[in-house]
């Protein structure tokens, strides 16, 4: 008895030491960043038009219960201090998805069109590079809108405030299209995704349905504010920053994260994984 006691201990310990050296493949396992932490707004810098970079007028963005938000209970009226919020890093190729919800009443003195309305800034230009009072960066607009309770208004729209894209094979110039999504009324939550290929094609997901897609963003000109020197039509937009807006209406973000799709290529890599469309060579880990 106690020389199988033995052996079935070797056994377990042969078959334990045979696991544990056993990789577990995990290319196909997503690494999401989040690029909200729930707490602050660190890693977000505010631009609000006629205020320096970094100026949170009336403390337009904040963090309240967890979520990330444009809340005007500081203001009076509103006189067209148009607020970006901006991300740290730049993201070429990348899935965005957000979490968010229209709040509230607008603020006295805000236009029509922007009543429960934000937005996720796709490729924008840096926060820096914003003159005083830009009200909008160059960038693609994945827009964000909220029903009355009662009318149509689809949201995931595009809007493209200095810069161009085409749609249906053609050149899109006017500023603003609507998506083919239905309509959520009111203050529930609703998740949008943007799927971005640097300067190929960029999808709008509203709730797992796609419902824009277009290629090929260029820059337009033609913003207020906006460098043409340093932002040359014509230039094709192969990356950028991401911000949210504020633009006269409360809004609530408890989400917003991150898969970027550059990375190690090299199968051999530790750090590979199957879903990069992007190769950052110097990013591989071999041990």
């Amino acid at each position: 008895m106690k020389n199988l006691i033995v052996i079935f201990a070797c056994l377990l310990f042969l078959f334990g030491c045979e696991s544990s050296d056993k990789q577990v493949d995990t290319s196909s396992v997503e690494e999401w960043s989040q690029l909200f932490n729930g707490k602050d707004m660190d890693g977000w810098t505010p631009k609000l038009a006629g205020y320096k970079v970094g100026d949170n007028f009336n403390n337009t963005f904040r963090v309240t219960d967890g979520n990330l938000q444009a809340n005007y209970s500081e203001y009076d009226t509103f006189r067209n201090e148009f607020g970006h919020l901006f991300y740290q890093e730049k993201f070429s190729h990348y899935r965005l998805r957000a979490e968010y919800r229209a709040v509230g009443k607008q603020i006295n003195g805000g236009a029509g069109w922007a009543v429960a309305n934000n937005g996720l800034m796709l490729h924008c230009q840096s926060v820096e590079s914003m003159t005083l009072d830009q009200g909008f960066p160059l960038s693609i607009e994945f827009q964000l809108l909220a029903g009355n309770g009662k009318d149509e208004r689809p949201t995931g729209n595009l809007c493209t405030p200095g810069s161009h894209v085409t749609l249906k094979g053609e050149l899109f110039e006017p500023h603003c299209v609507n998506s083919n999504s239905k309509t959520y009324h009111g203050e529930q939550w609703v998740t949008a995704e943007a799927i971005v290929y640097g300067d190929s094609i960029i999808h709008h997901v509203i709730e797992g349905d796609t419902v824009m897609t277009y290629s090929k963003p260029v820059i337009g000109g033609g913003e207020k504010g906006l460098d043409t020197l340093k932002f040359p039509a014509g230039k094709r937009m192969l990356d950028g920053y991401i911000s949210i807006q504020a633009e006269s209406q409360g809004f609530d973000f408890r989400k917003i994260e991150i898969l970027d799709l550059c990375g190690c290529m090299d199968k051999k890599a530790k750090n590979y994984k199957e879903y990069f469309v992007c190769s950052k060579g110097e990013s591989c880990v071999y041990e």
